[in-house]
C-alpha cells in the first residue's frame, strides 16, 4: 500500500504520523525538538563564542575608561566628578557593547530597531524615573559648576552642617551635632544654599545694651579693646562697635568682627567676646540694664494733676500756644460761668 503526503514522510522518518482527535504520546517527537534546538545551538555557538568576547573586551574598556577618568580627575581634586563621569562612561560602553554581542548573536538583529524600540519607550521610562533622573542632572550640574566643594559648611533646605560626599541622587551632609542628612541634588540645586565656608573669613555680631546713664564712647571703647585683643579674630576688616539703637529700656550697641569662616572658630570665639563683655563693663561700672516698664496712676486727687505746667505725666508741655488745662480747671471754668449766668 502506498503512503502519501506527510503521513508518507513521517514513516519514512520512522516517526509515526499524528492523527487528528487522538491524544499521540510519541517520545520520538520530543526527542526530535531537542535535536533540532540542539544542531541550531551548535550552529550559533561560534557566534555565542565571539559575542562573549566582544562583552568582555567592551567590559574591559569600559572599566579602563572609568578608571582614566577617575584618576584625571582626581589630580584635579574632583573626584566626585569623576566617579560620576567614570560610572556614566562605563554603562555607556557596557550598553553599546551588549548591543554589539547581541548583532553577533542574531546576525539579522539591526541596531537602529532597538535604538527605535528604546525611543518610543523612553517615554515611559522618563516618566517612572523622572525623580532619579533630575537628580542625576542636579548633582553632574553641581560637580561641575562646583557652587561648594567637599568640606564646606552649608545650610540648605533647613539642615546645616559640612559636606560630607556628592553623589549621583543626594548631597551627604553632616550636620553640626553629629546626624547624616541626605539632601536630593534637586532640591539643593532649584534653591538657596547658603556657603558658610565660601570665603576665608566671615562676620559675626552681638548686641549689647547699656543704661541711658552710661557713657555710650566709654562703653564703645571697652568693647572695641575686647575684640582687637582677640588673639583669632582678625585685624583687617577692623572690629567695629556701632550705636544700634534706643530702645526702651537701654542703649544698643552692636559689636561686629570678623574670624575663620569655620562654625567651631565662630562659636568658640563668639563664647570668649560674651565672657569678656560681661568682666569688663561690670569693672567699669557700665549697667547692662534688663526691661523695665512704668506705670503711671493718676486718681485726679491732687490740684496739680494734669497740669501740665507742674506735672509732666508721660507729655511734654508745647513749646508755644496755650497750654492744655487739667480737667478739673475746665469744669471749674464751666460752673463758674454757668453760676454766673444763672446771677
Amino acid at each position: 500500500m502506498q503512503v502519501n503526503g506527510t503521513e508518507g514522510q513521517d514513516a519514512g522518518n520512522g516517526i509515526a504520523s499524528d492523527k487528528t482527535g487522538q491524544i499521540d504520546l510519541n517520545p520520538k517527537i520530543a526527542l526530535e525538538q531537542i535535536d533540532s534546538w540542539l544542531d541550531g545551538f551548535i550552529k550559533l555557538l561560534p557566534n555565542l563564542v565571539v559575542a562573549v568576547v566582544v562583552f568582555i573586551l567592551f567590559w574591559i574598556a569600559a572599566r579602563l575608561i572609568q578608571s582614566v577618568i577617575l584618576k584625571t580627575f582626581q589630580r584635579r581634586n574632583r573626584s566626585n566628578l569623576g566617579e560620576v563621569l567614570g560610572a556614566f562612561a562605563k554603562w555607556a560602553m557596557l550598553i553599546f557593547g551588549g548591543v554589539i554581542a547581541l548583532t553577533i548573536v542574531i546576525p539579522g538583529l539591526e541596531p537602529g530597531s532597538i535604538v527605535a524600540g528604546l525611543g518610543v519607550s523612553s517615554v515611559a521610562i522618563g516618566f517612572a524615573f523622572k525623580d532619579i533622573l533630575q537628580n542625576w542632572l542636579a548633582g553632574l550640574l553641581i560637580l561641575l559648576r562646583q557652587p561648594f566643594e567637599i568640606g564646606d559648611q552649608i545650610e540648605a533646605s533647613g539642615f546645616e552642617g559640612t559636606v560630607e560626599h556628592i553623589e549621583t541622587r543626594a548631597t551627604i551632609i553632616k550636620t553640626y551635632d553629629g546626624q547624616k542628612a541626605v539632601i536630593p541634588n534637586s532640591d539643593i540645586y532649584t534653591n538657596a544654599v547658603l556657603v558658610k565656608t565660601g570665603e576665608t573669613v566671615r562676620r559675626t555680631h552681638y548686641d549689647v545694651g547699656i543704661g541711658y546713664a552710661d557713657d555710650i564712647d566709654a562703653a564703645s571703647e571697652v568693647l572695641r579693646k575686647i575684640m582687637e585683643n582677640h588673639d583669632e579674630i582678625v585685624k583687617s576688616p577692623k572690629p567695629q562697635v556701632l550705636i544700634w539703637g534706643l530702645d526702651a529700656s537701654w542703649v544698643t550697641l552692636r559689636m561686629r568682627w570678623w574670624t575663620d569662616s569655620e562654625k567651631s572658630d565662630v562659636t568658640a570665639i563668639k563664647s570668649d567676646i560674651l565672657r569678656a563683655v560681661k568682666y569688663a563693663l561690670d569693672d567699669e561700672g557700665v549697667d547692662m540694664p534688663y526691661e523695665t516698664k512704668v506705670h503711671l496712676f493718676h486718681d485726679q486727687t491732687e490740684d496739680r494733676d494734669g497740669d501740665r505746667e507742674s506735672q509732666r505725666e508721660g507729655w511734654p508741655a508745647p513749646k508755644e500756644g496755650q497750654k492744655p488745662k487739667p480737667r478739673y480747671k475746665v469744669i471749674e471754668a464751666e460752673a463758674g460761668k454757668k453760676k454766673a449766668s444763672t446771677e
